[in-house]
């Protein structure tokens, strides 16, 4: 399962897991821009880089394997409007 890796202002890292119904309508890619805070980076990777333990979550680092970031959070909080259309007449 893919996950979304954020690098933070603080420089923490946080990671966001997409639902599977967001996934039914929308790319990882797009969800990714939407969740986003604006301009933070952010890597799309498996779920199995995360380490087991989550006692350390605090120490967590983006290292130089991950690479040039795969996207910028956008400036938009919602879906595009075609998108969310789309969406919205598959459900009926």
């Amino acid at each position: 399962m893919q996950i979304i890796i954020i690098k933070r202002l603080d420089n923490g890292v946080s990671y966001l897991v997409p639902t599977k119904e967001a996934l039914s309508f929308a790319t990882i890619g797009q969800i990714a821009e939407k969740d986003v805070p604006h301009n933070l980076p952010y890597w799309i990777v498996d779920n199995s880089i995360l380490p087991k333990d989550d006692t350390f979550r605090d120490a967590w680092e983006i290292g130089d394997s991950f690479g040039e970031p795969d996207g910028f959070g956008g400036e938009s909080n919602q879906f595009d409007a075609e998108l969310l259309k789309s969406y919205r007449e598959r459900k009926k």
